[in-house]
């Protein structure tokens, strides 16, 4: 079995490792404890998986946390998109992506 650069099946749905998780939900519990977010949601898909956070349960996502593998080694595979769509970070680190979360004003990059 052949595996892309960040160690996923080529072919096969794309979805979170345990650490990746790991690292998310900790994000998502702490603004859970701070009242930001009520809900999420995961969803694995061929080319790419998301993390959607839910300000209220039935609202659009307020936030979605997207690995995309192919685009690893060009932009990095992880991407953080605001409600309208546009991306807030993006980067090859999980971590270092989620940073986005830290400070209480966000950016907009291209």
């Amino acid at each position: 079995m052949s595996l892309d650069p960040l160690g996923q099946a080529l072919g096969g749905p794309v979805f979170f490792e345990r650490r990746e998780l790991d690292l998310i939900l900790r994000v998502y519990g702490r603004m859970v404890a701070q009242g930001e977010w009520r809900d999420y949601a995961m969803a694995p898909g061929r080319d790419a998986c998301e993390f959607a956070v839910f300000r209220r349960t039935g609202d659009s996502p307020a936030y979605r946390i997207e690995k995309r593998p192919a685009l690893a080694r060009k932009q990095g595979a992880w991407a953080v998109f605001g409600e309208g769509g546009q991306i807030l970070k993006r980067g090859r680190e999980l971590d270092q992506v989620l940073r986005v979360f830290d400070a209480r004003r966000f950016s907009v990059v291209d």
